[in-house]
């Protein structure tokens, strides 16, 4: 893609639930890079290339941008469980995702081990895929997005024979919420 094309799609683009703190000159290019990413990723089409080369058709779900490490095992379980509740899902994988974390306005006492965005909307870790599902359907303009916070045991992609309680919830202009229980 040209670079006038890219620039045409972040202009056509808003991201009205993300709150951009102020960055340090420093962090500026990092932060525009991440919103060239965001936008070239909104601008795809509603059917995406799959592994293996297989083009799936679409089935009316967004995509997903997830970011994460590299090394980190429960993050590709839960992309598999987005892909298998029929989301399309891309990866990039960091070494460090703490600026992505920031761009996309996480609270740090949300924080878990990888940030994906869907819509504007930020989903920060282990969060089941009917809970995007809801989220998605519902559109509500007062959240920045929804969270699972911490690492916990039976949440998607944290399946390991225990399963522990667990609130998904809420984070943005109205504080934090409870948007849905497992127990």
């Amino acid at each position: 893609m040209r670079m006038s094309g890219i620039s045409e799609s972040v202009s056509r683009l808003s991201f009205p639930r993300l709150s951009f703190p102020r960055l340090s000159v420093s962090c500026q290019s990092v932060a525009f890079a991440a919103l060239l990413t965001m936008a070239a990723i909104a601008a795809q089409p509603a059917h995406a290339e799959q592994p293996g080369g297989n083009s799936k058709k679409a089935t009316g779900l967004p995509v997903v941008q997830v970011w994460k490490s590299p090394t980190c095992g429960c993050c590709s379980k839960w992309i598999d469980h987005m892909k298998e509740a029929g989301f399309t899902v891309k990866a990039r994988d960091m070494d460090d995702i703490t600026m992505v974390k920031r761009l996309a306005g996480v609270p740090d006492n949300m924080a878990s081990c990888h940030t994906a965005v869907v819509n504007g909307y930020v989903i920060e870790g282990h969060v089941p895929a009917k809970d995007v599902k809801r989220l998605l359907k519902e559109r509500p303009q007062n959240i920045t997005g929804l969270s699972v916070p911490g690492m916990v045991s039976g949440s998607p992609g944290m399946e390991n024979g225990r399963v522990e309680p667990y609130d998904v919830v809420s984070f943005g202009n109205n504080g934090v919420q409870v948007f849905s229980s497992y127990r």
